[in-house]
């Protein structure tokens, strides 16, 4: 039996399992979602003069309970990811050997951005420096509208904004875009535990309820967001006096949105989603520019590196500050509570990341994860956060009553001859940031709810879509502020068991990770004495020498080519590949002597099959002996201008 034929027959066997090729809907976790979101949506309704006194209690729980916990977990997972990055690990592909990046560096990047943090930028650009600068830490001992306040304002702020929520999404997004492109996998959340508890228990009971627990806080993560993004879009069209807040009015920004999301759900990644996300980041940026240079120019220019040294000097701190001697709350309102709404968002952020990351390697993928939003965070946060605090200081924006976190970016525009046409600016940056969240999260719930397929049905999609903005549009008109509080601590309340889940993903990815680097091979050019400019010696003299990493052991290369003419074969002669061995790996054969190469264990992901296009073509389908059909641009291997196959979603 030919390789391609065992594949064939092994692919027709798995084709059985549900989660392979099962229907369109996953029913053990699309079911049990769907009950979860619609009773919680229920009793928050029904019972919603008590919601306020229930969700003060689970947060204090969630908080005093758990939150060292969530410290802990999400440092664990900066480290983890860095750790991939700067070792061997970050040579691995997310996809074939010979892939190469699906889509350019700055549609990735955007794309990423608007998905990861979105409405946020927006909603707490102005409002969390100036409650920083405001009602300092009592832990920095600052005293309120200080200097001291003002300095280390944005620098706290990117503890909860900067490499640490990447890093979340990061461990999600490295370790589905690693078990799908490369080895195969559906494109779902418990995928991530293959290499630690095997397949059969994660096509159970034990899968299903990881993917639920994944929609769950994916859709009500979502829906507040849509809640915050509503009520800031009703703030700046109060302010501007273009419209008083309404019931009607609610319901109709959020059906627009609804709209324009559905529209781009059904063009897909490559059109709607990428044009949407595109056009927004842009228009963010020049908005974010306009106000750099009609604003205090000089000083942003002094602040942006004063608060890049503010972060990295309190990093090593604050990363592990519970606020064990704090009186005053603010790690558990803030730092604790950005912890686990960042962990009840991983599911969603980390598999977009992914879905949009095929090619890239494991260090092009975490350093562009990590380093550029971080940046891009920075420049924002110091534009908005430092100006606002500028014009604070110098008595022009009054926050003598506290912060309105709702209405002070539009307090903060007012300061401007032309705030009226930020103001308009800014709302709309928030409706396509509300749009681009309900596409990305409806994409990524559809795949979830379908068992990690990647082409979904549309009307599902639909479905998602309309589902999150029903459930914002019914909250806020019905339950108001505190209903949507209360959905709020739901969502994060799911990050408990979620980063316990999450740690245990990091250990099963060095498993796999472990024996992909142990089987990497590694190459050299070996030149003939004239390229090399150097007398002639034998060929395998001159290969231990420049072989580093074959320290006393012998290297025969007998019977290969001197120049490239002798060589009839597509591969250059003058590459050699080899792979590094440790002497803790050799073994020696006591009658004669030599060395011999010990077993380096079991592949824990090896051996499996799967009938997804993913299995079709991954790296661990050629590596059994499959073909993969290659493109022209492959063929040539030139990156290709345009993005393959838009139906591939």
């Amino acid at each position: 039996m030919t390789a391609d034929a065992k594949l064939t027959g092994t692919a027709d066997e798995a084709a059985e399992t549900e989660l392979s090729a099962g229907s369109a809907i996953l029913k053990p976790v699309f079911i049990p979602a769907a009950i979860v979101i619609v009773s919680l949506i229920a009793l928050v309704l029904l019972f919603r003069e008590q919601t306020e006194d229930l969700t003060a209690v689970l947060n204090k729980a969630i908080t005093d309970g758990v939150g060292w916990w969530y410290v802990i977990a999400v440092n664990i997972f900066l480290v983890f990811v860095l750790f991939c990055a700067f070792t061997k690990i970050g040579r691995i592909r997310l996809g074939r050997d010979d892939e190469r990046p699906e889509f350019s560096v700055i549609s990735w990047f955007m794309m990423l951005f608007s998905a990861g943090m979105g409405i946020g930028l927006v909603f707490f650009g102005v409002a969390e420096p100036l409650s920083n600068y405001v009602l300092p830490p009592e832990a920095h001992e600052n005293a309120p509208m200080s200097i001291g306040a003002a300095q280390d304002s944005v620098g706290l702020m990117m503890l909860q904004w900067g490499l640490h929520p990447w890093g979340i999404y990061a461990v999600v997004g490295l370790g589905i875009a690693y078990m799908s492109f490369r080895r195969g996998r559906p494109l779902a959340v418990r995928w991530l535990l293959e290499p630690l508890i095997g397949r059969k228990c994660v096509e159970g009971w034990m899968g299903h309820t990881i993917d639920a627990v994944a929609i769950i806080g994916t859709l009500f993560g979502i829906a507040t967001s849509f809640g915050f993004g509503v009520t800031q879009i009703m703030a700046g069209l109060e302010f501007l006096g273009i419209a008083e807040s309404s019931s009607g009015l609610i319901i109709g920004v959020i059906a627009v949105v609804t709209a324009v999301a559905l529209w781009s759900v059904l063009s897909g990644v490559h059109k709607g989603l990428k044009w949407l996300s595109n056009f927004n980041m842009s228009l963010a940026a020049l908005l974010a520019l306009v106000v750099f240079l009609i604003g205090p120019t000089i000083f942003l220019l002094q602040a942006i590196p004063l608060n890049a040294g503010s972060y990295l000097s309190q990093l090593p701190v604050n990363a592990l500050h519970t606020g064990a001697w704090s009186t005053d709350g603010w790690e558990a309102a803030w730092t604790i509570g950005y912890w686990g709404w960042w962990t009840s968002w991983a599911p969603f952020v980390g598999m977009f990341i992914a879905r949009i990351s095929r090619g890239r390697t494991i260090r092009e993928f975490v350093l562009g994860v990590l380093i550029a939003p971080t940046a891009a965070s920075l420049v924002w946060f110091t534009i908005f956060g430092s100006g606002s605090m500028f014009y604070a200081n110098a008595g022009q924006l009054d926050v003598s009553e506290g912060v309105d976190s709702t209405a002070s970016l539009f307090q903060f525009f007012d300061v401007f001859p032309m705030g009226a046409v930020l103001s308009v600016v800014a709302i709309i940056v928030v409706v396509f940031f509300f749009v681009t969240s309900s596409d990305s999260g409806s994409l990524v719930i559809d795949m979830l709810a379908c068992g990690g397929k990647v082409e979904t049905p549309k009307s599902t999609r639909v479905f998602w879509a309309i589902l999150e903005g029903a459930v914002a549009a019914v909250l806020l008109v019905v339950g108001g502020d505190a209903a949507l509080t209360a959905l709020q601590t739901v969502a994060v309340s799911t990050a408990a068991p979620f980063s316990v889940i999450l740690v245990l993903a990091c250990v099963a990815l060095y498993r796999a990770f472990r024996h992909d680097v142990a089987t990497m091979p590694e190459h050299i050019q070996v030149l003939t004495p004239a390229e090399a400019g150097e007398s002639a010696e034998p060929l395998s003299t001159r290969v231990r020498r420049e072989v580093r990493g074959l320290r006393g052991v012998s290297a025969s290369l007998g019977g290969l080519p001197r120049n490239r003419g002798e060589q009839e074969s597509a591969v250059d002669p003058d590459i050699v590949s080899y792979r590094p061995v440790p002497s803790n790996r050799l073994e020696f054969d006591p009658a004669t002597g030599r060395p011999v190469l010990a077993d380096s264990g079991p592949d824990p992901l090896g051996g499996e099959v799967f009938d997804t296009e993913e299995f079709q073509t991954s790296q661990e389908y050629v590596d059994m002996g499959g073909t993969v059909p290659r493109t022209s641009e492959e063929d040539s291997g030139e990156t290709p201008a345009e993005e393959p196959d838009p139906g591939r979603q």
